[in-house]
């Protein structure tokens, strides 16, 4: 028999619907562990249940990762086959982020589980997803933090906990980065989609040693047209991270005023010694002008990587170093394979 923490922390999938209301509840998620023990593969799995919090995604501050890393590692880890984390949707790629990087030493399989629709919904997905995430435990897959989700009208699909993108627009669905997710899941069977990976932290400093400390110095802007840059207060920030568009782009044109150009709040940045970030950006053979008149400024990139998992990594490296290469170093470590290969 295969015993397995479940670490309950609300979301849609520990919440239930009143007066069209939807919001969590302690019981909801042993209503989970209920639905399961009705299936036959059932009497194989023990699970030992923990409940550190219980919030509905959206409400998420990086304070919740300590208080969920602090949870699981009170736990006698040693006990379990692995674990499942049931996670609201909204901020589902962020803490699959977290968790990868920092449990990116672990030696068992650690999964975050969602749903689409409380459970008492005839569509909800959440006893799926539960399902995949026992099959993978108890069929010994690989070790490692993965999101099983089952999007509509879809296969149930695993992603690499630091490649999943968050939620598609008005959609439940979800997709990993660059659409490439890991496993297919189809009648109690796993399939690679790609190459099996497997976490090069093993033999790359594996003495790194992280505390469950997450910056709260980071500032994350989104490009739009338009955005102007004098709005920001960079008072009690430390770094700066960038989203880019698509192509690995966003304006750098003074035309419309200094203040919605990205390049005169490098500036500012520079001269109030705060770093900035650009990401997510694909390193290619061929450039836009826009990226070139930012590298002139020295900004720094994070190369082949989520937005979600970039800012997450950022977030524990200011949290854990205070000092420049110590931090530079860590955002270049490959932990949980976050960095993706290039093919261009």
């Amino acid at each position: 028999m295969k015993k397995i923490l479940v670490v309950f922390t609300g979301g849609t999938i520990g919440s239930t619907t009143h007066a069209g209301i939807i919001d969590t509840t302690t019981e909801a998620g042993f209503t989970l562990i209920k639905r399961f023990e009705q299936l036959p593969s059932a009497e194989l799995v023990q699970f030992d249940c923990i409940q550190p919090y219980q919030l509905l995604s959206e409400n998420l501050h990086p304070t919740a990762w300590t208080q969920l890393i602090q949870a699981i590692e009170q736990c006698s880890l040693a006990d379990y086959d692995g674990i499942i984390v049931t996670h609201g949707t909204d901020t589902l790629a962020f803490t699959a982020a977290a968790l990868s990087l920092y449990f990116h030493k672990l030696k068992k399989p650690l999964l975050l589980v969602s749903s689409n629709y409380p459970l008492d919904h005839p569509n909800a997905n959440g006893l799926q997803n539960f399902v995949c995430a026992v099959a993978f435990i108890c069929q010994h897959i690989q070790h490692g933090v993965f999101v099983p989700y089952t999007n509509l009208q879809q296969i149930t699909q695993v992603h690499l906990g630091t490649r999943l993108a968050s939620s598609l627009q008005l959609s439940g669905d979800f997709i990993s980065v660059q659409s490439k997710s890991y496993l297919k899941f189809q009648q109690g069977k796993f399939d690679y989609i790609d190459k099996p990976m497997l976490p090069l932290a093993e033999t790359e400093q594996s003495d790194l040693s992280l505390k469950p400390v997450f910056s709260k110095r980071i500032l994350l802007i989104k490009p739009y047209p338009g955005l102007d840059y004098s709005r920001f207060d960079l008072t009690n920030v430390d770094a700066v991270l960038h989203d880019l568009y698509h192509s690995g782009t966003a304006c750098t044109l003074e035309a419309w005023g200094k203040q919605h150009s990205l390049i005169g709040f490098v500036q500012r940045c520079q001269a109030a010694n705060i770093v900035c970030y650009l990401a997510p950006a694909l390193k290619t053979k061929d450039v836009y002008a826009s990226y070139c008149a930012l590298a002139a400024q020295g900004i720094t990139v994070v190369w082949n990587m989520s937005l979600e998992t970039a800012y997450v990594k950022l977030l524990l490296a200011y949290g854990n170093f205070n000092v420049p290469e110590k931090i530079a170093a860590f955002l270049a470590q490959d932990l949980a394979l976050e960095h993706f290969e290039n093919n261009d």
